[in-house]
């Protein structure tokens, strides 16, 4: 039941206890910055308090990223724990190697694939800017998301293809098998996310598949951290949408209200819409004739 015929733990149980592991330690270490925001709304506002923490620590941008960032660096902390004593392996084997400019190609593939989708939803009126290019809302959101998605990028990445990807081959799955539960397990884990859509799923078990694809053609996370820093930032505080359900803080408003919500993807975000998949199919080829050049 543990072990398979090579007489190695099975895969199965030491990613559940990677994900139980790192998603405890998130849990425990997001604590301390909850506190401060209650606190301060019991103080001001007690009879106001409606118990929706979400809700303080996303009006408090700075202490979403201090509560969230943490649990993230303490997730991305244990990981390497883990892969070291428990897969007993360098973090170099995981796909870190030496910095890589696919990193810089993956945040250019994953911006341009926004911006098409974007303009292509503009111009067939599927959506309305509250104001205009020349007249960009900087916040504090657009600085705290920035640093919010990068460790976002790392951490799943890390996790779902770096960690999973590697204990799935390492113990004598096909590439199939590894492509396919490493996906479905990161479709999974955004099943609880707000506004959740099933398409949407769809979308994330196919964007999934990709940064797969991207791992495994160049030996290395640099691309689909790249790709999935820009895929979200350029989605929730570049141009307003949401981001797999989540509130956005754009420079720019978007207005959804009116389009078509199987390109809009309507309240999850881009992700739950058609557009989303062909530029994920994109995706794979651009990725293809990236990593063939590359060899040559």
């Amino acid at each position: 039941m543990f072990k398979n015929r090579m007489g190695k733990v099975r895969s199965g149980w030491i990613i559940l206890l990677a994900l139980v592991a790192t998603s405890l330690i998130q849990s425990l270490l997001m604590v301390p910055g909850m506190i401060y925001p209650i606190m301060k709304e019991l103080l001001t506002n007690p009879n106001g308090f409606n118990g929706n923490v979400d809700e303080l620590t996303n009006n408090s941008p700075w202490f979403m990223l201090f509560t969230q960032g943490l649990g993230l660096i303490g997730g991305i902390v244990m990981l390497f724990i883990l892969w070291r004593f428990v897969n007993k392996k360098r973090i170099s084997e995981m796909g870190f190697k030496n910095f890589s400019t696919d990193f810089i190609t993956g945040l250019g593939m994953g911006a341009l694939s926004i911006i098409i989708i974007f303009f292509i939803l503009l111009a067939t009126k599927n959506i309305e800017m509250a104001n205009s290019f020349g007249s960009p809302d900087f916040s504090a959101y657009t600085i705290s998301y920035l640093l919010f998605f990068i460790l976002v990028g790392f951490s799943e990445e890390l996790t779902f293809r770096g960690y999973i990807m590697s204990t799935l081959a390492d113990n004598g799955n096909s590439k199939t098998v590894v492509y396919i539960l490493s996906s479905l397990i990161f479709g999974i884990a955004h099943i609880w996310n707000p506004n959740v859509a099933i398409f949407g799923i769809v979308n994330i078990f196919l964007v999934g598949l990709l940064f797969a694809y991207m791992y495994d053609k160049t030996k290395s996370l640099w691309m689909p951290i790249g790709y999935h820093i820009t895929w979200n930032y350029f989605q929730g505080n570049v141009f307003g949408f949401p981001v797999s359900g989540t509130t956005p803080h754009g420079m720019y408003g978007i207005d959804v209200s009116m389009g078509n919500d199987w390109l809009t993807g309507g309240s999850f975000g881009l992700e739950g819409g058609f557009l989303a998949t062909l530029m994920i199919a994109c995706g794979f080829l651009i990725t293809k004739l990236y990593t063939k050049r590359s060899l040559e």
